[in-house]
């Protein structure tokens, strides 16, 4: 079998998940390919994401492992059937592969939860404002690059334009409305597209306000994207040297708490629209 040259974050979660399934077992990988009659080698680069599994080897290893979740078995062979060639696909070898993994993992996503302190999050950008941002970095980006970026992130905002839009919510800090990545005009237009998006049923959006004691320690910026079963959830945080895709049960429980803390302190979706209404008037 044709190796992959480069397995996306979503095929190498599927390995993930099943090298966890193994080890749970205590089973090396050399008495997994045993039990299906194949080699280490074989183990090693399913477990990798290098090569595909089919649905049978792959509720045979799950029955081996002692595996019972059904649901989680069925949202494994879902991921394992998957054959998805999305939008993002034409920006491979243009883009950094993040930029295509955090679009297929939005595609996939039931719900997508987002947190973010300093500017709007991606999804809710408008197009002048996320090319202020790309332009924004150091070394400045080629202009082609930051075009490609600029036209990347629009096309995300599929997640919560299509037919069946995902469920989103974005919990907003003030600071965040009152930074003007770019001129005056193009704020205004930003927070003005927020006010409509406010409007939607499948978007939920709370200011987080500037009024609160003791808040220091939780700002921690992160994506949730929901997972076909809850052990499946996927959290996405910028890192110094790229995007990290955080699936370890005990990071995510960490970082659903903290989600859960800043949405308790969160105005409700009716304030948070009047402040950013207010906001764009006075601007």
């Amino acid at each position: 079998m044709v190796l992959r040259r480069e397995p996306t974050a979503r095929q190498m979660r599927l390995g993930v998940e099943l090298r966890r399934l193994r080890e749970a077992a205590g089973l090396t990988a050399v008495e997994a390919a045993a039990l299906l009659g194949t080699g280490r080698v074989q183990i090693s680069h399913i477990e990798s994401g290098l090569t595909g599994v089919s649905e049978q080897r792959l509720r045979r290893l799950a029955s081996h492992y002692a595996c019972t979740d059904e649901e989680f078995i069925d949202a494994l062979v879902a991921m394992a059937a998957d054959r998805t060639r999305g939008w993002w696909e034409e920006y491979r070898g243009l883009l950094p592969t993040s930029f295509l993994d955090l679009s297929e993992l939005e595609h996939h996503a039931t719900f997508l939860r987002e947190v973010q302190f300093l500017y709007i999050p991606g999804p809710l950008q408008t197009e002048d404002y996320a090319r202020a941002v790309f332009s924004d970095r150091i070394p400045e980006l080629p202009d082609e690059e930051l075009e490609l970026r600029v036209l990347h992130r629009m096309q995300r905002r599929v997640i919560l334009e299509d037919l069946n839009p995902t469920s989103y919510e974005a919990l907003i800090h003030e600071a965040a409305l009152h930074i003007r990545v770019s001129d005056r005009a193009a704020s205004r237009a930003q927070l003005a597209h927020l006010v409509e998006l406010c409007e939607a049923d499948h978007i939920t959006v709370r200011v987080i306000p500037f009024d609160l004691d003791g808040f220091g320690g939780t700002w921690t910026p992160m994506m949730f994207a929901g997972g076909a079963v809850p052990k499946l959830d996927t959290a996405v945080r910028d890192a110094p040297h790229g995007t990290a895709f955080i699936d370890s049960e005990a990071q995510l429980g960490v970082l659903r708490k903290l989600f859960r803390k800043m949405e308790a302190v969160s105005l409700d979706p009716a304030r948070s629209r009047d402040v950013i209404y207010r906001l764009t008037k006075e601007l």
